[in-house]
């Protein structure tokens, strides 16, 4: 029976979300897009459903009702707590989407109170008296300040949801939290307000504080945050089946520019792996030539190298960031996700069957690009980051790796193979 429903605003969030359910032992199925009557059969042995949308960056309506259609999908599997998962440095614009899709949750769910948990304290991310840190820095002192489509320059989370919500923001500081999960429902209790919906931010700095509002939330219809208050749940004992492993090429698609990725990049060519950046130039010139001969290079190399994997990146450096689009051009993200979509479809068409892909937007694109519906999680590479097992409408069926560009060791783009075995 599906207890749980994750409503996830990019590809590798629902992933990353889906993972940690998995480490609690449930048995869990992401979905790529809203399913439709016809899938719900597939869902029949889960725990969890975690419904993956491409709505962080979208227009609010948009996202509003994306998040809509995916609740009432999955209230027609039976769930029974509800998770708006979003990214744990708090990605959104000055007006969402997190407020808007959490108002509209909370009205469609009929609760007057929702928590926000975006603590993620194994990758680093922490809330203390209302303030989101990325490792020691604040979230506004960190290299999220420069994220090129959703630049976070606070680091309140009070201060960052009040414009994106029609509700009051509250928040509990951690000595509240420190008293354990009786003291901290009864303060949740004593925010609740008929008719003046709250939500509220929690402080949370390791995974103990996690455990706690898990059970002081246990009998709410909708939390949020990023993916760590998947792990406060009590553990349970594994139930899902061993991932099948494909065989095929290697591929690695990154379209992240975030420093961690850049720092991936990197370290994945000085180690020897064989890669390519996008050229922007190229790509508005002729993005069918240009991926033309990538496609070509990439084969070329699998010719020689059957089992080592090709890296296609993006960015490579800071001025990559900065760089100014012309006057009447497309924007370079946007010629980014349709070139790697496309070597995604031409590559896999020539064999690639195990793809590691760096980014949100980009894992999105690519997923898309071969029309994968559902994910079954596998073997973990890294905090938020597994391994899953995907099968495409016309039968091909892949191992990804959906990597949000913040996420994974220096190394996970030269080491992560290691746990396909």
């Amino acid at each position: 029976m599906v207890t749980w429903g994750g409503i996830a605003d990019d590809f590798t969030g629902a992933t990353d979300l889906a993972g940690n359910w998995v480490a609690r032992g449930l048995r869990t199925v992401v979905t790529l897009g809203v399913p439709d009557a016809a899938d719900r059969a597939a869902f029949a042995a889960a725990d969890a459903v975690v419904v993956a949308l491409k709505s962080r960056t979208a227009p609010a309506g948009t996202a509003v009702g994306e998040s809509l259609a995916a609740l009432e999908a999955l209230r027609g599997l039976g769930v029974e707590h509800v998770y708006q998962k979003y990214c744990s440095t708090f990605d959104s614009t000055a007006t969402g989407n997190i407020g808007p899709v959490a108002d509209a949750l909370m009205a469609a769910l009929g609760t007057e109170l929702a928590v926000v948990v975006p603590s993620f304290p194994a990758t680093g991310r922490t809330v203390y008296r209302g303030h989101l840190f990325v490792g020691d820095r604040l979230l506004s002192d960190s290299s999220m300040r420069h994220h090129p489509l959703t630049p976070m320059t606070r680091s309140d989370l009070p201060g960052l949801l009040g414009p994106q919500t029609a509700h009051r923001v509250a928040a509990i500081p951690l000595p509240v939290l420190r008293a354990g999960a009786d003291r901290l429902r009864d303060e949740l209790d004593r925010l609740r307000r008929p008719n003046d919906p709250v939500l509220v931010v929690v402080d949370a700095v390791d995974e103990e504080d996690l455990a706690v509002i898990a059970r002081a939330t246990a009998a709410h219809p909708l939390v949020t945050g990023g993916s760590g208050l998947a792990l406060g749940l009590p553990p349970a004992a594994p139930a899902h089946e061993a991932m099948p492993v494909e065989q095929g090429h290697p591929l690695i698609l990154a379209g992240s520019a975030s420093t961690a990725t850049r720092a991936q990049i990197a370290h994945a060519r000085q180690a020897g792996t064989p890669a390519r950046k996008l050229d922007i130039d190229d790509l508005r010139a002729d993005l069918g030539a240009a991926v033309a001969r990538l496609v070509d290079e990439v084969t070329a190399h699998w010719v020689e190298a059957t089992d080592a994997p090709f890296l296609i990146h993006a960015v490579e450096n800071a001025e990559d960031i900065r760089r100014e689009t012309p006057q009447g051009a497309r924007p370079a993200g946007e010629l980014v996700e349709e070139a790697l979509a496309e070597c995604a479809r031409r590559l896999t068409a020539a064999g690639a069957r195990r793809l590691i892909v760096a980014g949100g937007e980009t894992s999105g694109s690519v997923v898309q690009a071969l029309g994968v519906r559902r994910l079954e999680l596998g073997p973990p590479l890294a905090p938020g980051v597994s391994w899953a097992h995907g099968v495409a409408g016309d039968g091909r069926a892949y191992n990804l790796a959906l990597k949000s560009g913040n996420f994974g060791a220096t190394d996970i783009l030269t080491e992560g193979w290691r746990a396909l075995g």
